[in-house]
């Protein structure tokens, strides 16, 4: 046991309007079950917002909390909580707080798209992060300094990110790991019937096909692979080779486990990080269709309009 452990835990949860509620209730949740089985109330927390208000929750739930961000006293971990929306009431007040605590040297989390707000504010230069998948592309275009991995979460020193949702456990066991031990972590996770703890070194997901879980590893290698340059799409020949497989051999492995050739699932991935970045980006089409491995614009807005059924114009237009 740490001493850190003998001494205790307070975390505060800030909240920004359409705040993922999943992803709170998943961290609070994680830590109050391993108070049970401690027995005592080790870990607390605390809930904060702009300026104290109520906060709608993403899906509709008002949240009372419990400080304004400027009244908040000092906690051991403040975990930033967004949803959708990187745009909210009191944002400046947010992100000129941040900068405050991150130059006294607090220890600083965003859970899912909180992420982007600590970043916003200068709290992630020089440090390893995470995001959820579909705001990855968007980021990495905003702050391209910034070492966003795609794992499922990261602790760098004082920095705690997590891509949200069940990520939030994994992150919250992690901290109950190292505060305790492997099998108090192993038994909260069993709580909730968390079937295997996610490490930081595992990745999210990485295409249209959800789960690779349990699938060729040699197949999961390529995917993660492609996923990683799809600006500069590598040949079928440089996929084999990675792989130590023929060309011949590959194709047969994406059309046994994915139904589909490797080319056809590589043109998917590509095109669904361009819808990534004309949802969350103003980048002019044609920088899209660059930045996601086609030099023609025309050939882009023909394959995209194939696969979703609109040109990347009208996707632009619809907001989300």
């Amino acid at each position: 046991m740490t001493d850190t452990a003998q001494a205790g835990r307070q975390f505060a949860f800030l909240l920004v309007d359409k705040f993922s509620m999943f992803s709170l209730a998943a961290a609070i949740d994680t830590v109050r079950s391993a108070n049970r089985l401690l027995g005592r109330d080790f870990y607390g927390w605390t809930t904060v917002s702009p300026d104290g208000d109520t906060m709608i929750a993403s899906n509709g739930l008002p949240i009372k909390v419990d400080y304004a961000i400027n009244d908040l006293p000092a906690v051991d971990i403040l975990f930033v909580c967004a949803g959708m929306s990187y745009e909210f009431p009191g944002k400046s007040k947010v992100l000129g707080a941040l900068r405050s605590l991150g130059r006294r040297g607090a220890a600083l989390g965003g859970l899912s798209v909180g992420s982007y707000l600590l970043a916003e504010a200068g709290q992630l230069e020089g440090h390893r992060c995470t995001i959820h998948w579909e705001n990855k592309a968007g980021f990495k275009e905003r702050f391209p300094e910034i070492n966003c991995t795609g794992n499922v979460f990261e602790i760098d020193r004082k920095r705690y990110t997590c891509a949200g949702g069940t990520t939030s456990i994994d992150l919250m066991l992690e901290i109950i790991r190292s505060d305790f031990g492997q099998n108090l972590a192993n038994e909260v996770a069993n709580q909730f019937q968390h079937e295997r703890i996610r490490s930081a070194d595992d990745r999210q997901r990485v295409g249209p096909e959800r789960d690779l879980t349990g699938k060729s590893e040699k197949l999961r290698k390529i995917v993660e692979l492609m996923a990683d340059n799809l600006d500069e799409p590598y040949s079928a020949v440089q996929l084999a080779k990675s792989a130590g497989l023929s060309v011949r051999q590959v194709e047969r492995l994406f059309l046994r486990h994915l139904n589909m050739t490797p080319g056809r699932y590589y043109m998917r991935l590509r095109l669904e990080r361009a819808r990534e970045l004309l949802r969350q980006t103003n980048m002019p089409i044609l920088d899209v269709a660059i930045a996601t491995g086609f030099t023609s614009h025309s050939y882009f807005a023909q394959s995209y309009r194939l696969l979703f059924g609109r040109p990347p114009s009208e996707e632009r237009r619809t907001t989300y």
